[in-house]
């Protein structure tokens, strides 16, 4: 019993291991739906996974092929690839709630 006590109290002491959140968010330039998407998602971020993700921003009008190769068919698009599943939200990201629980950012800030 005094083993497992032990290995109880090394686990509780450890902090928990998180994820980092991959996001691409693809835009059409600095176009006002694109730039308040990329807002809304900075302000998001930080304040439910500060430090935890990766940001990439693809504009579309610079490079098209990439947003062929994601299967991109309206801007602005976020995609979440890590971690799975795989998902989408599509718009300037303005309903908070709705984008918090697609990259189930909901759990993370319980």
């Amino acid at each position: 019993m005094g083993r497992i006590h032990q290995l109880k109290a090394r686990a509780a002491g450890r902090r928990p291991r998180t994820q980092t959140y991959v996001l691409r968010l693809f835009t059409t330039g600095s176009t006002p739906r694109s730039t308040r998407a990329l807002r809304n998602l900075r302000e998001i971020c930080d304040s439910g996974i500060k430090g935890e993700y990766r940001l990439e921003v693809v504009d579309i009008c610079q490079e098209p092929g990439r947003a062929s190769e994601a299967n991109i068919i309206a801007a602005p698009t976020l995609v979440k690839y890590q971690p799975p599943p795989t998902c989408r939200v599509i718009g300037d990201l303005s309903d908070r709630d709705k984008v918090m629980t697609t990259l189930n950012l909901a759990v993370v800030l319980k």
